[in-house]
């Protein structure tokens, strides 16, 4: 039996909505444990966008969708052997999200290299409408990837839960297993690295602008 106990950070007005209209995390996942599939969609609902926008983050736009709909699989699997001891579950799925990221980047290494050896073939244009925007949301994502590419997966671990997916140093230590105190000295450093990259990426690009 596994079992959470993480602080929380986030109170999002919970008080000033009965308890049967606003159940806590723990009592969704409590009749989710003993296969009640509504609580269950309940959470699902609740943290969907938070663990895609995670996912989206550290790896980008087209495999989000399916990497969010792994963890919660997961969770779904593991619902009988997790116990929630806290309001939030939130914590613990961006912990199997960033195992689920982390078996993605291994999975896309494998298959470059595959490709890698592969005879190069003409690239076909897409034209389709409706992935317009969505391109524009995945060049601006790849942008950023590129910076976080120069940094550590430990930087980019605590930069992606305590910046973008705006939880507490008490809960990304809890998602990392790590002290609070690693938490606050790797995110000083992710920070710092943060702005280095992004100096160096925009110099470099004003300076390929100038040669054209």
């Amino acid at each position: 039996m596994i079992e959470l106990d993480v602080s929380l950070r986030h109170n999002r007005n919970v008080d000033a909505v009965p308890a049967a209209e606003h159940p806590s995390d723990m009592a969704l996942w409590e009749q989710a444990a003993h296969g009640d599939g509504p609580a269950f969609g309940q959470l699902f609902e609740r943290h969907a966008d938070r663990v895609y926008n995670h996912c989206f983050q550290r790896i980008g736009w087209d495999v989000a969708t399916e990497l969010t709909s792994v963890v919660f699989l997961e969770a779904w699997r593991r619902r009988r052997e997790v116990r929630v001891t806290t309001l939030s579950i939130l914590p613990w799925l961006l912990a199997v999200a960033n195992n689920v990221v982390s078996q993605q980047r291994r999975t896309q290494r494998r298959h470059r290299q595959a490709l890698a050896r592969l005879p190069a073939v003409p690239a076909s244009a897409d034209h389709a409408d409706d992935v317009a925007a969505r391109v524009d949301d995945e060049r601006t994502m790849q942008r950023i990837l590129a910076v976080l590419a120069g940094m550590s997966e430990a930087e980019q671990d605590v930069l992606s839960l305590c910046v973008w997916s705006d939880i507490s140093y008490e809960e990304a230590a809890a998602v990392l297993c790590v002290p609070v105190g690693t938490i606050r000295s790797r995110l000083s450093r992710a920070r710092k690295r943060l702005r280095a990259l992004t100096t160096d990426m925009s110099t470099s690009g004003t300076a390929a602008k100038a040669g054209d």
